[in-house]
């Protein structure tokens, strides 16, 4: 059972109107969070005490909602659970409106740069500039920390009343060596505890009141030996500190004591441009939030008792916030997910029990908590990783070996396979993650170039022969227009690829999915008319996930 499950106080008993199926399943996406994303399903009806069947239909329902996959014996987060997390993030407004102005701070210092939220007696990231250096900042956003071991804590305690004191003396008291918050580093916790934990916590309410009284906060090693920071809050409209901005470095490039004069100019700065950014209104809510009522409803019919409703219409309600809906009525809930008022109201209760919204004067916000559902876990995707669950049943559905290309990062005329799944067969293509091929001579890359301007083409296609290049503009231009490539006998005789684009949140072609196999005698229309559905609908799956997954975090390719 995880530390957190151990050091946390008794909760107190659900209402009546709670939503006995929402609790479940959210404990069951936090067992399996708890477990770093990834659990065999018997360990989570240990975890949560649940019955084996019970733990079956949640898993079922969450699966269906993209959230989870199985694999094996094993229940896994899925990049769909985002969306929750990034309808929070939305809904404050705080990675679109100023995550750009902390990307320009950590370029202009080349330092890291962080934002985080207060989240009860925490510090929660909502949002990282890291540096591509040996070492630099590693926490995800969603990663919460103990307020006493970092910056931001002392500015957002500075504002704490006589409970929220008293909640954390009894949290300190409770769990002295932070095993309650996992992303304290396994270094930092053991040389916190015991005595360093008994100073950082005796030292925590003189750090606060020099935060209130010189309006920003330092970070000497308070998480991890080496690690600095210097902190200041970033206030909104009403006065109140609504996040924190971090610089963070390290000793082996700045002296504790001589960061703060190396950065604070800067970021200044930076906190008068983000209160100038929170100042200005807000664009409008557009649209809903996709009423999902339709699609659960398809599900439950497709699923039968294996799709629980009530738990799909519960993590629905998360969903209805966004750019622009901050802060709901019920009845602006009910409208943006299509579920009845009253439906709406009681999957809000159970949320706001369970601390994932809050409510004061009629309407209903999502708090930071909402990150504590695989958020963190999930944010080291990278876009092979992404996909291969899609090429893999890509491969299954069409007998031949699938892989996803893009181009060659040296901005030369090849595409690198990126990930690959070889075809249940005797005789089947080899795709090896990390090989590169000619673009011009494969359906994965016309699928690419087709996707470039007329100059970059041309930029790309330099090394080529003049050979090589002949009828190719014409070429690229009817893959585009067609919207997939087909090639044959040209890469190694008997070969046949053919590939479709995969894009990005803004339209653009980020990468190319394809399947490739022995011609075998069949004409190349009779392959097209096989595969293309089947071929288009991984790709949509891909770019789905593409857009949920790099809608907060950044998708690498390694």
């Amino acid at each position: 059972m995880p530390p957190s499950v151990r050091t946390a106080p008794p909760a107190p008993s659900p209402p009546p109107e709670a939503v006995a199926p929402l609790i479940r399943a959210l404990a069951v996406l936090r067992a399996l969070t708890a477990a770093g994303g990834r659990a065999a399903v018997s360990d989570l009806v240990h975890a949560t005490g649940l019955a084996r069947a019970t733990v079956d239909r949640v898993l079922s329902t969450l699966a269906a909602l993209g959230h989870v996959r199985a694999e094996g014996r094993d229940a896994v987060l899925a990049p769909g659970l985002l969306e929750l997390g990034n309808a929070y993030l939305a809904a404050t407004g705080l990675p679109d409106r100023l995550g750009p102005l902390a990307d320009q701070l950590a370029d202009a210092l080349d330092e890291s740069v962080s934002l985080a939220v207060p989240d009860g007696d925490g510090v929660r990231f909502v949002h990282q500039a890291t540096r591509r250096r040996a070492m630099s900042l590693a926490f995800r956003i969603g990663d919460l920390l103990p307020a006493e071991r970092g910056a931001p804590g002392a500015l957002f305690a500075a504002g704490w009343g006589t409970a929220q004191w008293r909640r954390w003396r009894a949290r300190r008291a409770a769990d002295p060596a932070d095993a309650g918050f996992p992303a304290v580093p396994r270094r930092g916790r053991d040389e916190a505890a015991p005595a360093g934990a008994r100073r950082i916590a005796a030292d925590f309410t003189a750090r606060v009141a020099a935060a209130r009284e010189a309006d920003w906060s330092a970070d000497d090693q308070l998480i991890e030996p080496g690690l600095i920071a210097v902190a200041m809050p970033v206030r909104g409209p009403a006065g109140a500190a609504v996040c924190a901005v971090s610089v963070v470095s390290h000793t082996s490039r700045h002296a504790p004591v001589a960061l703060p004069d190396a950065v604070l100019p800067r970021l200044r700065g930076t906190v008068a441009a983000m209160e100038d950014a929170l100042s200005a209104p807000r664009a409008p809510a557009t649209g809903d939030a996709g009423r999902p009522a339709d699609r659960h409803l398809a599900a439950k019919r497709q699923l039968g008792p294996g799709f629980v409703v009530s738990v799909a219409r519960g993590l629905a309600v998360l969903t209805a916030f966004g750019p622009g809906r901050e802060e709901l009525t019920l009845s602006a809930v009910a409208g943006a997910t299509g579920l009845p008022r009253a439906t709406a109201r009681r999957a809000l209760i159970t949320l706001e029990h369970l601390g994932y919204t809050a409510s004061g004067d009629g309407r209903f916000r999502p708090t930071p908590k909402v990150l504590d559902l695989g958020f963190a876990q999930l944010s080291g995707l990278t876009l092979p990783e992404l996909a291969r669950p899609q090429l893999a049943a890509l491969a299954d559905r069409v007998g031949d070996s699938a892989s996803l290309a893009v181009l060659a990062a040296d901005g030369g005329g090849a595409v690198r396979y990126v990930a690959g799944v070889p075809a249940g067969r005797i005789m089947s293509v080899t795709v090896t993650p990390g090989a590169r091929v000619p673009a011009h001579a494969t359906a994965p890359g016309r699928v690419l170039l087709a996707g470039l301007s007329a100059a970059e083409r041309a930029a790309r296609l330099g090394g080529a022969t003049a050979a090589e290049r002949a009828g190719l503009p014409a070429l690229l231009d009817r893959v585009r227009a067609e919207g997939h490539a087909l090639v044959d006998d040209e890469l190694e005789a008997g070969l046949r690829s053919l590939a479709v684009p995969v894009h990005d949140r803004a339209g653009r072609v980020l990468a190319a999915v394809g399947v490739a196999g022995h011609a075998a005698g069949r004409p190349p229309e009779a392959t097209a008319a096989a595969v293309l559905p089947a071929l288009h609908a991984c790709a949509a799956a891909i770019r789905d996930e593409v857009r949920v997954a790099g809608r907060y975090l950044p998708l690498p390719v390694p």
